[in-house]
């Protein structure tokens, strides 16, 4: 009984793998396929993935070889908010979540983080997100990043999106710029569980290490 149950668990596993590789493929597809100009880019993530969520979703922004190889490590969940009641900026959450000690609105982040910790254009785990012009041009928004599913999509937990004070954490968020920079992204939904309309502008992103001696790693400004 207890090989029976184990050759179940293994084809139940190979068969989860072989189905996530396929989306993953058809979303690899898509970006491949896309024009190399905004419009085109950020097209391909919603049509191919509006109907995924949870497992699935997480499977199509990952690599299918990371899926493949990697298959024990996945563990994706769920989208969702976490608390409606919590009452939370996202400048409070951002900095008690990461350990990132800026004060301040958010737009001002990425010029208060100078001097004081690294700045880098592509996310790494445990960084914050700085988005400016949320909304206006006056306004900006911190999250911070949870994981890296490939080069062009991570996970992100944050604070305020919906402008209700909740906490939504497991958040997918893709890569839709030119060039690949991460200066631009697209934000999943939570509540209708599909990719945000609207493109947003990242400066990049800062990591909670104290700036190293001569300047971070920042090669461009943003």
């Amino acid at each position: 009984m207890r090989s029976q149950a184990m050759d179940w668990t293994r084809d139940t596993a190979r068969r989860r793998v072989a189905n996530w590789t396929a989306v993953a493929g058809a979303f690899a597809a898509a970006l491949t396929g896309a024009s190399a100009h905004a419009g085109g880019i950020e097209g391909a993530p919603a049509d191919t993935l509006n109907s995924l969520s949870g497992a699935p979703l997480m499977a199509a922004l990952a690599p299918a070889e990371a899926v493949a190889d990697e298959a024990e490590n996945v563990q994706p969940k769920t989208p969702g908010l976490v608390s409606m009641s919590a009452r939370l900026q996202c400048v409070p959450y951002a900095r008690e979540q990461s350990g990132v000690e800026i004060f301040g609105d958010a737009h001002h982040w990425w010029r208060k983080a100078v001097g004081r910790f690294t700045r880098t254009p592509e996310p790494e785990s445990g960084a914050v997100m700085v988005m400016r012009g949320y909304r206006t041009n006056n306004r900006g928004h911190v999250a911070v990043v949870r994981q890296i599913l490939s080069d062009r999509s991570i996970i992100i937990d944050h604070a305020n999106w919906l402008n209700n004070g909740e906490v939504t954490v497991n958040v997918p968020v893709v890569d839709v710029s030119p060039n690949g920079d991460w200066t631009k992204v697209r934000v999943w939904h939570v509540p209708t569980q599909a990719w945000g309309v609207r493109v947003y502008t990242v400066q990049g992103f800062i990591l909670p290490d104290a700036e190293p001696a001569g300047g971070g790693v920042v090669t461009t400004v943003r």
